[in-house]
């Protein structure tokens, strides 16, 4: 496993890097960065399958480089190394792997490396698997049956009371499932852009503001509009950019 290290303090990466080599095989020390800008260089270099990032660098920092490294064909694992543990949460929304304290302990290096090893062979699987099938459906009870709707024909999931309202082009589905859940398991196929709402990442069409000065998803296939949180307009703003 092809590690590259990433941390705007020569002795923090010098820490990581003997710790690496301690370690030893299958881990490897493939390259150093300084900042987020350098570790997207490094990565490509060298083909990283692992990068542990520290958040806080000058420049671009860790959060913004694993944004852009997720977008890669074969994005790299990731694993924050931070002294804040007020960035779990939003390291977290780029998919990152594990979040560790510093310093970093060698025991809890090593678990986070060999769970990070397993989820992406799980996830390189998954992938393989899914090439030539169907996209996933969602089911719901309906009219005393039960209705099926294929993910890539979902407009928004939208929390309301009990329910997630799953909106389409022909109307909606009452799901008895929680959005949190929805999204962890379909993350492929939706962005968060409020507390209470995903949108299919095919169907959002631009931003538009209200009369209040709210920013709100325009959506393909749909007459409603969604307000976007303050949290999120930066990453929503970065994908329709792409």
């Amino acid at each position: 496993m092809k590690i590259v290290v990433v941390d705007d303090e020569a002795l923090a990466r010098k820490r990581l890097a003997s710790l690496i080599e301690e370690l030893g095989s299958p881990y490897e020390l493939a390259g150093e960065a300084g900042n987020g800008q350098q570790a997207l260089e490094v990565c490509e270099q060298c083909h990283a399958d692992l990068v542990l990032m520290d958040i806080r660098m000058p420049g671009m920092d860790g959060l913004q480089a694993a944004r852009q490294l997720a977008e890669h064909e074969q994005p790299p694992a990731v694993i924050f190394t931070t002294a804040f543990e007020e960035h779990a949460l939003e390291a977290f929304d780029t998919s990152a792997q594990a979040y560790l304290l510093k310093p970093v302990r060698r025991e809890r290096l090593l678990a986070a490396l060999e769970r990070s090893q397993r989820l992406t062979r799980s996830q390189l699987n998954a992938v393989a698997a899914k090439a030539d099938q169907p996209p996933p459906k969602l089911s719901a009870s309906y009219r005393g049956g039960v209705k099926t709707l294929p993910l890539d024909e979902v407009i928004y999931l939208r929390a309301e009371a009990k329910y997630v309202v799953a909106r389409y082009a022909a109307g909606e589905l009452l799901l008895e499932e929680s959005l949190k859940s929805l999204q962890e398991r379909y993350g492929d196929w939706f962005l968060r852009i409020h507390r209470n709402a995903l949108v299919s990442r095919r169907h959002l069409a631009g931003l538009e503001k209200d009369l209040q000065g709210i920013t709100r998803a325009v959506l393909r296939d749909c007459d409603e509009t969604l307000e976007i949180s303050r949290r999120h307009l930066a990453e929503i703003r970065r994908r329709l950019r792409q």
